[in-house]
């Protein structure tokens, strides 16, 4: 995988080389013995290479069911998923995507370097090719002088960035990640952010990443996507145009603040109320963006 210098100028040229995801018309209606449940309506949505691309939205709106349709991992009820010019089913056998969830699923018995490298193992890649893959991905999230410890040995936070590099052996172009900082406590999290962000650039990925953090998404994004309630929608798209590379400072500059809140006013205007974030059902985090 080539490294991309980081900067502002670097990101921009990336955008610019056309769509890496393109949704036309993705309905997603699930069906059982309770009845049918339509969890996605209408979505249409180009994501440029290059892009760090937020959903966000009350909980139960099908941000992971859109994520999850972009993978492949289930199919639409209806509409078009594009990825990099082909079907997605077409795409995930092509071996386009790497995935990140909540959970880092890393395996006990093995150590780091070894789960990293289980997908090439999985793909049949030599043990010679395995090892540099891995090896040099774990360089990229900083775990390098940690590949022969296990699982059980690093925190949650280095587990998470485990479970990224696994996901870069792929060398995807697309990297699809579902909340993976959202069981992890307040501090670790904005210094995952951070590095994120620094593996974004140096990786050339474009990134498509669920959230519940208002923050969180402001921070990251170069474009925040703002789901209604069910059946999911898209309400608005903020452009987020903070400079790069991001840091601790940006979190306190007035610019950082004005796009918190118009995140927030699109999310109140798609029809989030008091009862879509009640406690314990989902609740959007957004005491701690309050300038």
């Amino acid at each position: 995988m080539s490294e991309k210098g980081t900067g502002e100028q670097g990101t921009g040229d990336r955008a610019a080389s056309g769509p890496v995801v393109e949704l036309r018309n993705v309905v997603k209606t699930f069906g059982g013995s309770a009845g049918r449940v339509q969890a996605l309506s209408d979505i249409d949505l180009s994501i440029n290479a290059g892009e760090f691309i937020s959903l966000i939205g009350p909980s139960g709106c099908g941000k992971s069911t859109l994520l999850r349709i972009v993978g492949d991992l289930i199919s639409p009820t209806s509409g078009d998923v594009i990825v990099n010019g082909k079907p997605a089913h077409r795409a995930r056998l092509d071996r386009d995507y790497g995935m990140v969830f909540q959970a880092p699923v890393l395996f006990d018995w093995r150590s780091i370097q070894a789960n990293v490298e289980l997908p090439l193992e999985i793909l049949g890649l030599s043990r010679t090719e395995r090892r540099e893959r891995a090896e040099r991905m774990l360089d990229l999230v900083e775990l390098g002088e940690f590949r022969a410890h296990h699982p059980w040995q690093l925190s949650g936070g280095m587990q998470q960035r485990a479970a990224i590099a696994r996901a870069l052996t792929l060398e995807p172009k697309l990297l699809l990640m579902d909340e993976p900082f959202g069981a992890l406590d307040e501090m670790t999290r904005e210094r995952l952010n951070a590095e994120l962000l620094r593996i974004w650039e140096r990786s050339g990925s474009t990134v498509v990443f669920v959230t519940h953090s208002i923050s969180e998404a402001t921070f990251l994004s170069t474009r925040v996507v703002v789901m209604s309630p069910r059946p999911g929608r898209i309400a608005a798209v903020v452009d987020v145009d903070l400079p790069q590379p991001r840091n601790a400072d940006t979190r306190e500059e007035p610019r950082f603040f004005e796009l918190v809140t118009e995140v927030r006013d699109r999310l109140r205007e798609g029809g989030l109320d008091e009862e879509s974030t009640a406690p314990g059902e989902g609740e959007l985090i957004v005491a701690e963006e309050t300038p």
